[in-house]
């Protein structure tokens, strides 16, 4: 892969193990939590916290696998430097870039989707207006610089994970009453069940993506080799505990279909459980969709950039800004994009469009590893995981994607 110039200006490594840790759990904890798990509890009833375990796990495997290709080769425009890395091929290096960005993209818009509905609950603001609004006020603030970008990302972090904190306290009553209702909530061992689950869980897994995004500040991150694994492994294991947790309040507290019928989903909640105004939650979740959207950007403009600096798209594309030192072009591109995805497509399509992406890239780049690995069990001073890990992430990704094409395909 070409190497930037020298003298051309570079990303700086601003970023340490606190705020790239924050900067992954902000694009984890949002749009699929605060929105999606009222969509989720449609799908799967009361097994909704079934479908938040399963989809962890089929989330796990791939975030270890990312792990170690992190320490590997922590480079922007991550996972096409993996495709490339395992099979030297740059069409299919490219292409898988270019899903992720896409991929970003979507999910940027899901979460601009996701802020306009609680921004209704705030004011009556159109909501299409609500989403531009968002959109283009990202993009500023992305093109503003990293270290600026995610800092402000941290903040509205620290925020987000609060309001579920406050979801999980407001909920001890209803979590006092699990050992009773326990057997409501064991699936039986039947077929309605458990698609039911597994549909869930396809939806659900879109909450859990975030540890992906992270591998693309590889070069804003100090200490890369150590501190990006860690902080891939930690933002895994609390969105997993948060989740948890939020989904049996949710379920035990409301009936799923109720959840369901909500914009706001956990406004509503929070408000049956405190008796607070809905606007108090509403604040808190748009601020997860501010964050998740930001971080979006940020993913998709660094991928951009990467396939640009490597010669694999427009070499315009791979170019910094010397006051900013961030890649301007490629925000505005992405900013573009997401907004014209935000005005025209439904939420769960979104969400849904996004899962489906990023299965399929993580089949590919589990194999990646797989490959890897066969070439160079245990480099010097990288972080590694047993081979099991990949295989088991190919698995489990591919299997998901197998069961979206036949409930795509055969309802």
């Amino acid at each position: 892969m070409p190497e930037a110039n020298k003298h051309e200006p570079q990303l700086k490594r601003s970023l340490g193990f606190v705020l790239i840790t924050l900067y992954g759990l902000g694009t984890t904890v949002g749009a699929g939590i605060y929105v999606l798990i009222g969509k989720v509890g449609e799908r799967a009833g009361l097994f909704a916290p079934w479908s938040f375990l399963l989809a962890s796990l089929m989330a796990a495997f791939t975030a270890f696998t990312f792990a170690e290709l992190a320490s590997r080769h922590p480079k922007s425009a991550g996972e096409a430097v993996y495709a490339m890395e395992a099979f030297g091929s740059r069409a299919l290096a490219t292409g898988i870039g270019l899903c992720v960005a896409l991929a970003a993209v979507v999910s940027a818009a899901t979460m601009a989707r996701g802020f306009a509905g609680y921004m209704g609950v705030l004011v009556a603001w159109p909501s299409p207006l609500a989403a531009a609004l968002l959109v283009i006020s990202l993009g500023a603030v992305a093109a503003w610089g990293i270290r600026e970008s995610v800092a402000v990302a941290a903040l509205f972090t620290l925020l987000e994970v609060g309001g579920l904190l406050a979801v999980i306290g407001a909920g001890t009553d209803a979590l006092a009453t699990l050992p009773q209702r326990l057997p409501e909530l064991v699936p039986p061992l039947e077929a309605v069940p458990a698609l039911g689950i597994l549909s869930g869980a396809v939806l659900a897994f879109y909450a859990f993506l975030g540890f992906e995004d992270m591998v693309n500040v590889a070069e804003e991150v100090r200490n890369v080799r150590r501190n990006l694994p860690r902080a891939i492994a930690a933002t895994l294991a609390l969105t997993i505990l948060l989740y948890g947790l939020v989904s049996l309040v949710a379920v035990l507290t409301l009936p799923p279909a109720e959840l369901a019928r909500s914009d706001a989903p956990l406004a509503l909640l929070f408000t049956r459980q405190t008796g607070a105004p809905p606007e108090v939650m509403g604040v808190v979740a748009a601020l997860a969709m501010v964050n998740g959207g930001l971080i979006q950007i940020i993913l998709a403009s660094r991928m951009l950039y990467g396939l640009g600096r490597a010669g694999w798209l427009p070499a315009a594309l791979g170019r910094v800004h010397r006051r900013t030192a961030t890649p301007l072009l490629t925000t505005a591109l992405a900013t573009a994009a997401i907004l014209a995805l935000a005005l025209g497509l439904p939420l769960v399509a979104l969400a849904e469009a996004t899962s489906f992406l990023m299965l399929v890239i993580f089949a590919v780049l589990n194999l990646a590893l797989i490959r890897l690995k066969r070439r160079a069990p245990r480099p010097e001073g990288v972080v590694t995981v047993p081979l099991a890990v990949p295989v088991a992430g190919f698995l489990v990704s591919a299997g998901f994607v197998a069961f979206q094409l036949a409930r795509a395909f055969f309802g």
